[in-house]
């Protein structure tokens, strides 16, 4: 499993950006698929998931700013983030299981400048 991110960069504040994470070497079907992000000094922490059943949980933070979804063969996830804000900033990672196996992505980094 090779989960790439990609769709960061530098945006102003109210601004949008959509990320993507493909899982480059296999086909796998995942089950939950999730982003978490790293914000300077700060721990890692959940931004969004979307599980086997395509149910979907997020952050209350970034409820009604961010939506995660994924491809029907279910290899990439996406996460569209609407008025960003300045304490968005942090390194993006995206996050993959495969029946209890763990896959995690490099980070991707987002901006929000105000």
């Amino acid at each position: 499993v090779q989960l790439q991110a990609s769709g960061g960069g530098l945006v102003q504040a109210g601004g949008s950006l959509r990320l993507s994470c493909l899982d480059s070497a296999t086909s796998f079907n995942f089950n939950r698929m999730a982003w978490y992000r790293e914000a300077p000094g700060k721990s890692r922490e959940l931004v969004a998931v979307i599980n086997s059943d395509d149910s979907t949980t997020y952050d209350e933070t970034v409820k009604g700013r961010f939506t995660i979804s994924r491809d029907s063969a279910r290899t990439t996830v996406y996460l569209q983030m609407n008025s960003l804000k300045p304490e968005d900033t942090g390194v993006y990672y995206c996050f993959a299981d495969y029946w209890g196996m763990a896959y995690w992505g490099k980070g991707t980094q987002v901006t929000v400048s105000s």
